[in-house]
């Protein structure tokens, strides 16, 4: 069995999904937030994810990780503290011999959807069909999330 997470950083709310698969059997064991305090520090905020990142990693033991990679965000201030917070995550996989990979958030959407224009809802209903779920994944983010780990599932390891 491959265990596999997916992450969706920011610095206030990083998401994160956690899958198991086995052959062609994939089970979602947990996906949700790693928030912090909105109004903190960013050096407080960091020290936030790498703490849940890390604690992640000792709970799940996942063999691969898929971070979504920075885009494009019109705030360079926003941009800059994401690429802290991904530094911290991508640091703490590094640290824990955890392979990882990137995708831009159009490489999701093409790869869930079929179209690098597809809208979260679009990406919520395809995760809901593909992994035979009751209801749609949420919050959006979250189902962002699943559907970089779901991606990554995909990938002979």
């Amino acid at each position: 069995m491959s265990i596999i997470l997916g992450i969706d950083p920011w610095t206030t709310t990083t998401w994160f999904a956690i899958l198991a698969k086995n052959k062609w059997k994939i089970e979602i064991l947990d996906y949700w937030i790693i928030e912090t305090v909105v109004k903190a520090d960013l050096s407080s905020k960091l020290s936030d994810i790498w703490e849940d990142i890390g604690w992640l990693i000792k709970k799940y033991k996942p063999e691969i990780c898929w971070v979504e990679k920075l885009f494009f965000l019109k705030n360079l201030k926003t941009w800059i503290d994401v690429a802290h917070a991904r530094w911290v995550i991508l640091y703490e996989l590094v640290k824990n011999w955890i392979k990882f990979v990137e995708f831009t958030p159009l490489q999701v959407k093409q790869g869930i959807c079929w179209n690098w224009h597809a809208q979260k809802k679009q990406v919520q209903n395809a995760l809901k069909n593909i992994l035979k779920l009751d209801e749609i994944p949420r919050p959006d983010d979250a189902a962002d999330a699943l559907a970089i780990a779901y991606l990554t599932s995909l990938i002979k390891m």
